[in-house]
């Protein structure tokens, strides 16, 4: 069972994706900003990251800059799911290391339609869908 950390602060979308990639048969953990998520990630292994890009303590593009510094987690792909999709703000993302950038809202069979695609392929960094 894949697993995967997500990172969001707002409470109803956090668990909106916690259901729903429970129910499409994903093991879950989540955090409530970047800073959590940074903590969670170390603690690994994960299949797939996914987080917000703006949270409380530490912003996901920070987030995700301080996980693939960490040797272990280089290599795991990270999602952003964002409301903010300026050509700037995607180029930031895909920068500081993910894979792809989802805007929100997204529906729930694109949300897992886009992570399959992603455990499956083996994406690497920089490719966006």
């Amino acid at each position: 069972m894949p697993r995967i950390l997500i990172a969001e602060d707002e409470l109803d979308i956090r668990e909106l994706i916690k259901i729903t990639l429970t129910f499409s048969g994903f093991e879950v953990v989540a955090a409530e900003d970047g800073l959590r998520a940074v903590e969670l990630a170390a603690d690994g292994p994960y299949d797939l990251i996914m987080m917000d890009v703006q949270m409380p303590h530490m912003d996901g593009y920070q987030a995700c800059r301080e996980i693939k510094k960490m040797r272990e987690l280089r290599h795991v792909p990270v999602v952003f799911l964002s409301a903010k999709g300026q050509s700037s703000e995607v180029n930031e993302g895909l920068g500081a290391g993910a894979i792809d950038y989802m805007l929100k809202p997204f529906a729930p069979d694109e949300l897992i339609t886009r992570i399959n695609q992603i455990l499956e392929n083996g994406r690497k960094p920089g490719q966006v869908t």
